[in-house]
């Protein structure tokens, strides 16, 4: 007998074989039990506290798992997924969890039966391509855009399972109307981009009543001097991108003065130089300038008497958004201003106090192509979360306007797949129909999930809710999430962009099919010396 020979370094851990993917299938289905009681209406909250001490407090499931540090590689693969689903389309990051825990936790018992991993893959891939057909296909229903009354009802499903549920009017109001404003057509194709146009704004106090969407922009920040106008209606603006100040040099400069005339020459030139500048600017009659640089003293000394107002060191994207907002185009220097640079589109430039801030709102705008969302609330808290319903909601509004094709929510599309697989199976031949009928199985976990969190009887609804599809023309019933009876999507309203589906589907069988490829676990481990923890990024760190 040979001694084992040993290729692998003393301090690696090595995993393989069947071990791996029974480690990767228990470490997925953790992931998913967190986030399982986060579904539907009845959702629960989770407390998460980050290393900071800060408090989050949240059921939308990427904001957990973004929260949550967790050490097995496929249970950071979970976390990836809920990202990419968040930024992808905004809205599923729950269902994609629970949905390829139990694709994966399907798969464990053909492993269990030596069936080959590939045989496995090949079926999921298999039902993907079905499910898709039959949910693009069968399922789902155009939808008009334009109809303000059918995309409330869109919108209304997505915050329905929200803590914003209870202010979902006015939530739905928010989000059609930011959506909207933002929405631009060019050359044929629809644009709509939230992030960089319909920027949320979040000020302690007041209450939720008093959110709003602006036809315009606000920002924080006050006017450069006491003396310039605080309000001005229909306002001409000027856009900056250069400093209203003496240039200074890029790194230390000497200056040898022979004569005392010389130091009053240099002064002399800087104030020159500045009222050239303030001149380029006065020639053009503008009522506001905004400059994302500095404004010197002397420089607001001859705007004041220009009567114009100035505000500085306004951030690059905000500086975009009043740019679409009033029409105007940014400057990079004085010297080329031309008239139609200056933005007219704005109705009104007012500066209002809220609380002990200064802030500054460009409203009343003829036809703005972006927007400010207000939200008020009691505490930072809140509105923390506010905020993160509310960017679901722009997501599954714009969803809609991108791909206006919709199919019923609660559980029904789940069960009518299921079902339209499981029929499917019957024409499949040897041994892929077995995993292929256990997908159809693991789609059922989705409305098995919503009558758990509201307390209903799991098996007589979901028992009940299968004989309802089973002739295949109820396709539209599915759990009423508030207390768990069957109802008809259709009367009930609850309706959900077909690209939100269609994501999480495709999202959680390509990871489920991933993790099943996996068949060795090769961990480094430091030296002894190495030993200490890293320091954990922070929430902000990994936001940057």
């Amino acid at each position: 007998m040979h001694a084992p020979i040993v290729v692998l370094n003393q301090n690696v851990k090595r995993e393989h074989g069947k071990k791996v993917q029974q480690g990767n299938i228990h470490a997925t289905k953790a992931v998913a039990d967190v986030i399982r009681t986060c579904l539907g209406p009845r959702a629960m909250l989770k407390m998460l506290m980050d290393p900071m001490g800060g408090i989050v407090m949240t059921n939308d499931g990427n904001a957990i798992l973004r929260e949550i540090q967790v050490q097995h590689p496929a249970a950071k693969t979970m976390i990836e997924i809920s990202r990419t689903q968040d930024e992808e389309v905004g809205d599923g990051t729950t269902s994609v969890i629970i949905l390829a825990g139990e694709m994966l936790s399907a798969a464990e018992q053909f492993l269990d039966q030596q069936m080959h991993p590939t045989v496995i893959i090949q079926a999921y891939r298999l039902a993907l391509e079905d499910m898709l057909v039959v949910l693009r296909d069968n399922i789902s229903v155009d939808v008009d855009v334009n109809n303000r009354a059918e995309m409330m009802k869109i919108i209304q499903s997505c915050i329905g399972t929200k803590f914003l549920a209870k202010w979902s009017d006015l939530a739905c109001n928010i989000a059609y109307e930011a959506v909207k404003k933002v929405a631009l057509e060019e050359g044929g194709k629809l644009e709509v981009d939230i992030k960089r146009y319909a920027k949320v704004e979040k000020v302690p106090g007041g209450t939720m009543e008093d959110s709003r969407v602006l036809d315009g922009v606000m920002f924080n920040k006050d006017v450069t001097h006491p003396k310039m106008r605080r309000r001005i209606e229909n306002p001409r603006i000027l856009l900056l991108d250069c400093n209203l100040e003496y240039k200074k040099g890029e790194s230390q400069t000497a200056i040898e003065i022979v004569k005392e005339e010389d130091f009053t020459r240099i002064l002399q030139m800087e104030e020159e130089y500045i009222e050239k500048v303030c001149n380029d600017i006065i020639a053009f009659k503008p009522d506001l300038v905004i400059t994302e640089k500095g404004v010197s003293d002397l420089a607001q000394h001859f705007l004041v008497k220009a009567g114009i107002t100035a505000l500085r060191r306004l951030r690059k994207s905000d500086n975009n958004r009043v740019a679409r907002a009033c029409g105007a185009s940014i400057v990079s220097r004085t010297e080329e201003i031309r008239e139609e640079d200056i933005g007219t589109g704005a109705g009104l430039f007012e500066i209002e106090k809220i609380g002990d801030e200064y802030f500054t709102f460009i409203t009343k705008c003829k036809d703005p192509k972006a927007c400010t969302i207000l939200l008020r609330g009691a505490s930072k808290d809140i509105l923390n979360e506010v905020e993160r319903n509310l960017q679901d909601a722009l997501h599954v509004a714009r969803n809609v306007m991108v791909e206006p094709k919709l199919v019923p929510g609660g559980g029904s599309v789940e069960m009518a797949l299921a079902h339209a697989l499981n029929e499917k199976a019957k024409s499949i031949t040897g041994v892929h129909q077995w995993p292929y009928r256990a997908v159809s199985r693991a789609l059922e976990v989705i409305p098995r999930t919503l009558i758990q969190n509201c307390g209903g009887s799991t098996i007589r609804i979901l028992t009940a809710l299968r004989a309802k599809h089973a002739g295949g023309e109820n396709s539209t019933y599915g759990i009423n999430g508030d207390d768990g009876t069957i109802v008809d999507m259709k009367d009930y309203g609850i309706w959900e962009p077909v690209s939100v589906k269609a994501q999480t589907y495709k999202t959680a069988m390509e990871t489920a099919i991933l993790l099943l490829r996996i068949d060795d676990i090769v961990s480094g481990q430091k030296k002894k010396k190495d030993d200490q923890p890293e320091a954990q990024p922070t929430q902000e760190a990994m936001q940057e």
